[in-house]
């Protein structure tokens, strides 16, 4: 069977070989490079720009974006079908495609979030290691975490305030480099669809700037989402704890619900001004190609106004950024509208990945046919669950996964710093 042929169905003319080659995994890579990407410019606005009402979500998008690094590429792995083959883009890194320029972009970016993570966290690290030392007994979970937080020092045990002070202006440069980086990594997923001159949907020099500020967004309401729901947990185990153990001098629900509120209402107002520039780009750019009606334009009026009309005006610019306008906007934000929003938003970044990769496949190179993808649900094949559903759950519930594993050793509540 020829790749494609699975999940594609053709209507009137199309050419024997046409197949909708890219599946749900193309739009899931979009998707998570931006998430990666807007997660570290929420974080990087509280180290480079001082915005001090941020410092809580700070560290949390941070650990989040080194959380969602590794799933980035996860996508390709599954969609290649020679996956040994993908690691030849970070062995041999060049600037002759996009996809090759992807292994030093990658690279770059990774030593900059793991860097700026390690002088954040460092003096955490290293008071754990003198707390650790300290103790006359251990038992061998302190044994192994003693170990662990030893090696992630570096042998840099110095605490005084002078040292405090470079680290603090290292994490400011690094995030300030890492934000263009991290633009680049995931505007450069826009280039490679706005670069293929036979494609009329995707071609467009706005494609890669359309494409960084939905990631701005995208990353920022994943992270408030993510935020909210820990949040809940903390309150849960809080209350759990507090009634079992009286003694405990633990945070109160009452406490832990002030700050959960006045972290989200700030930083929803930064997700709403970067809502309306990705909102504005992407209208922009419909009412160029419906200005200028170029020779494919009566091809893409039916894919756009008439096939894919429910999923562009009615999932994207409706409910994924029309409703979450309503709730964010409406005085009184609340936890649960918040977190209503954040996920609105988030399936309508997705709808945006979907229409462009799923979309721009929609019609015929013979601009007389249509082809119409059916996502795989049940994996009966090693093709069919790489390419469907339960493909594309397992690179959405991996960061998460990353995510609990990280903060197990860089906790991003309650870590006392001179950040």
């Amino acid at each position: 069977m020829v790749h494609g042929e699975a999940w594609t169905l053709k209507e009137f003319f199309v050419y024997p070989n046409e197949y909708i080659y890219w599946s749900i995994q193309i739009v899931m890579y979009p998707f998570m490079t931006g998430l990666v990407a807007g997660a570290f410019v929420l974080s990087s606005l509280y180290h480079v720009f001082g915005v001090k009402q941020l410092k809580d979500i700070a560290r949390f998008s941070l650990v989040f974006s080194l959380a969602l690094l590794p799933v980035a590429m996860m996508p390709l792995l599954l969609h290649l079908q020679q996956p040994l083959r993908g690691i030849n883009v970070m062995m041999t890194p060049h600037f002759t495609s996009a996809i090759a320029a992807f292994g030093i972009v990658f690279t770059t970016y990774g030593f900059i979030v793991a860097s700026e993570i390690w002088f954040v966290y460092r003096q955490f690290i290293v008071e754990t290691v003198m707390e650790l030392r300290g103790k006359q007994q251990r038992s061998a979970v302190d044994s192994a975490r003693l170990v662990l937080y030893s090696l992630l020092s570096l042998g840099a045990m110095d605490l005084s305030p002078e040292a405090l002070h470079k680290d603090e202006r290292a994490v400011g440069v690094l995030a300030g480099i890492g934000i263009p980086v991290a633009c680049f990594l995931h505007g450069y997923a826009g280039f490679i669809f706005g670069s293929v001159k036979a494609n009329a949907l995707w071609m467009t020099p706005l494609m890669p700037v359309i494409f960084i500020c939905s990631a701005v967004v995208s990353g920022i309401a994943l992270c408030i989402a993510t935020y909210i729901i820990t949040m809940e947990i903390r309150k849960l185990l809080s209350t759990w704890k507090r009634n079992k153990r009286s003694y405990l001098k633990l945070p109160s629900v009452e406490e832990l619900k002030s700050a959960e509120l006045q972290v989200v209402t700030i930083t929803v107002k930064y997700l709403v001004m970067f809502l309306v520039l990705a909102i504005t780009l992407e209208l922009l750019d419909l009412i160029f190609r419906t200005y200028t009606a170029v020779k494919s334009w009566d091809i893409l009026r039916s894919v756009i106004y008439e096939r894919d009309f429910f999923k562009i005006f009615i999932l994207q610019y409706g409910f994924g950024n029309l409703v979450p306008f309503i709730i964010f906007l409406r005085p009184g934000l609340t936890i649960r509208r918040a977190l209503v929003g954040t996920l609105l938003v988030l399936m309508g970044v997705f709808m945006m990945r979907w229409n462009v990769v799923i979309g721009g496949q929609a019609f015929s190179a013979s601009f007389s046919g249509f082809m119409d993808y059916h996502l795989p649900i049940w994996p009966s094949t090693v093709e069919l669950y790489k390419e469907g559903l339960f493909g594309a759950l397992t690179v959405i519930i991996t960061p998460f996964v990353l995510f609990y594993l990280f903060t197990r050793v860089l906790p991003v509540f309650g870590v006392k710093d001179s950040h």
